[in-house]
């Protein structure tokens, strides 16, 4: 059975303004209960500063789809 390749996802760095690719394990993504708190995270590999990131459900499909940690947000 041939190899599974591994999912990249394309992602720029709203600091540097450089795009890269990353993979699954490099991307956190949290939803929560509105879209304030449905966000997708990483650090870029330029700079190295934390990036936060609105995902709309388009973006939870295919991050989710690609094996991406996903964190379920809990309100009170």
């Amino acid at each position: 059975m041939p190899a599974v390749p591994a999912v990249l996802f394309r992602a720029n760095c709203t600091h540097c303004r450089s795009s890269f690719e990353l993979d699954a394990a490099a991307l956190r993504l949290a939803i929560g209960a509105s879209s304030r708190t449905t966000f997708y995270s990483f650090i870029c590999p330029e700079c190295g500063e934390a990036v936060r990131k609105p995902a709309g459900e388009r973006i939870i499909e295919l991050l989710t789809g690609g094996g991406v940690p996903t964190m379920r947000l809990t309100g009170r």
